[in-house]
């Protein structure tokens, strides 16, 4: 079968490896064997696309399997109670260690598909299940006026859930204009094409004068915007840090957030019993439409192209989705 191999910088290629074995049940219960059908490519995954994490070079090549964690497909085998040969799920890897034609899974870190839910939108329950992880931790959002610093498609998630929560005006900030566009129809009342830390005067036109009661930067990795939501936050109102930081984040102005008393949320880890099927009601029942988000399509054997376009943004690219060999797909 096939699977993924980072082999240097930038390159990915496509090689051959053996099938997994499913242990048995009195060894490790509750596993499965997975085979992926349709998948989409992440902001997470691209650190080790492009050989940088956190500052940090990634040693080459990486571990085969790497990188992809968002995916639906089916169940081949299993040796535990939940699910049988021919069941279809959503499946998030372990260590985003995914780009198997089939591999072993737990099936804890399954859910469960909502009947008739396209297969590329049912995909988005994984990270738009981030999002919901993370919306659970605001307060009471009706007649809120928010910032979503970042609007690829995260922030873009952020907007979705914003306007289903309630919140009065969404202002989504980010400096490329191709990524805007979408912004209003996923939510967003408003947009600023311009770094977070550059659009406080524009942010108070829009808000009448004031600053917002939330502020969620959803930016991470080597573009740290955490110093941007702590400008534009207003005294007493709400961060949310969202996007994955660096271990060490140097020169953050902590005084200015003392000053403003800021409360600063984090969030990661969303649960498999409530969050994640959440977010496949919430898709399901469409009162959230993540469709605009998917821009592209691939098959497994474009795997290098799906992720030059994903890191490139090529023509607005937005969510990359790539399909397996088992989805019976044509180029």
């Amino acid at each position: 079968m096939l699977a993924g191999h980072l082999s240097s910088r930038r390159q990915i290629q496509l090689i051959e490896v053996a099938e997994p074995s499913l242990p048995p049940a009195e060894e490790c219960p509750g596993q499965i064997v997975f085979q992926p059908e349709v998948t989409c490519l992440c902001g997470s995954d691209l650190p080790f696309f492009d050989g940088d994490f956190e500052g940090h070079p990634i040693a080459y090549p990486q571990p085969v399997g790497m990188s992809l964690h968002e995916m639906v497909g089916t169940v081949v085998a299993s040796n535990g109670p939940r699910w049988k040969a021919g069941d279809r799920v959503l499946a998030v890897p372990e260590g985003q260690c995914g780009l198997f034609e089939r591999f072993v899974l737990s099936e804890k870190r399954t859910v469960a598909l909502a009947p008739g839910l396209p297969d590329e939108l049912a995909l988005l329950a994984q990270p738009f299940g981030t999002v919901l992880h993370a919306l659970k931790k605001l307060p009471n959002m009706i007649d809120r006026d928010v910032v979503v610093l970042g609007q690829g498609p995260i922030g873009q998630m952020f907007n979705a859930g914003l306007r289903n929560l309630g919140a009065r005006r969404i202002i989504g900030i980010d400096p490329e204009p191709e990524r805007l566009k979408l912004s209003p129809c996923m939510g967003a009342t408003a947009t600023i094409c311009d770094l977070g830390r550059n659009a406080g005067e524009a942010v108070a036109n829009i808000l009448d004068g004031s600053l917002p009661d939330v502020v969620i930067e959803a930016v991470g990795h080597k573009a740290q915007a955490l110093n941007d939501a702590i400008t534009l936050a207003k005294s007493d109102s709400l961060i949310l840090l969202f996007g994955v930081p660096p271990h060490r984040i140097d020169g953050v102005e902590m005084r200015a957030a003392l000053w403003k008393n800021l409360t600063i949320r984090n969030s990661i880890h969303p649960d498999y019993e409530r969050t994640f099927p959440l977010a496949m009601q919430w898709i399901a029942e469409g009162r959230v439409n993540l469709s605009p988000l998917i821009t592209h399509r691939f098959v497994l054997d474009d795997i290098q192209k799906a992720f030059d376009v994903f890191r490139d943004r090529t023509q607005g690219a937005s969510k990359v989705v790539v399909y397996f060999p088992a989805a019976g797909r044509d180029a």
